[in-house]
């Protein structure tokens, strides 16, 4: 069975989210499920709590009661996550057809970035503008996006034509 990985919410018990995750990649370790639930995980943010005059930095949860994992759907993991202890069940409509997150809602929590660990704001086919050097201020539409270089290539209208241009990642801004 080679369907795609995706990513999937569990609700938990509050308080259970790190046990869930615990639990999960025990089960995944034993069973050889490796291949199928590839990562468990509790999406954490800083936060800088001021405690008697004292500010300190803080992991919180950033979905409490959740747990995300990303995994290859079939009956046999459905069932192993879905009896875990602490999980209630998966986010969706119907506890037994969860719904996948789309990588558009992946990528606005941080959780989906590149293979080199940079999280992009932006896809082909996005409008930007040139944000420094020699074509700042031109506006364009991304055609190519390199990862290993960081840089994309937009596309530009040049003496009436298309022109490819090869922009750095931090050199554009998306145009919403």
């Amino acid at each position: 069975m080679s369907e795609e990985a995706r990513w999937y919410v569990v609700h938990t018990y509050s308080g259970y989210e790190n046990k869930v995750k615990a639990n999960i990649e025990k089960i995944v370790e034993n069973r050889k499920l490796h291949d199928q639930i590839l990562e468990v995980t509790v999406p954490m943010q800083d936060v800088i709590e001021v405690k008697n005059g004292v500010k300190k930095k803080v992991q919180k949860k950033l979905f409490p009661g959740y747990v995300l994992l990303h995994m290859v759907m079939n009956d046999d993991v459905w069932y192993v996550v879905r009896n875990t202890r602490g999980v209630t069940g998966f986010v969706g409509p119907d506890s037994k057809q969860p719904v996948p997150l789309t990588e558009e809602e992946m990528r606005s929590m941080g959780i989906i970035t590149d293979k080199d660990g940079v999280a992009l704001d932006f896809e082909i086919g996005d409008t930007v503008t040139v944000t420094s050097g020699v074509w700042e201020n031109t506006t364009g539409v991304i055609r190519h996006i390199n990862t290993d270089k960081q840089t994309v290539t937009i596309s530009v209208d040049m003496f009436g034509r298309e022109t490819p241009v090869e922009i750095g990642f931090s050199d554009i801004k998306v145009r919403r």
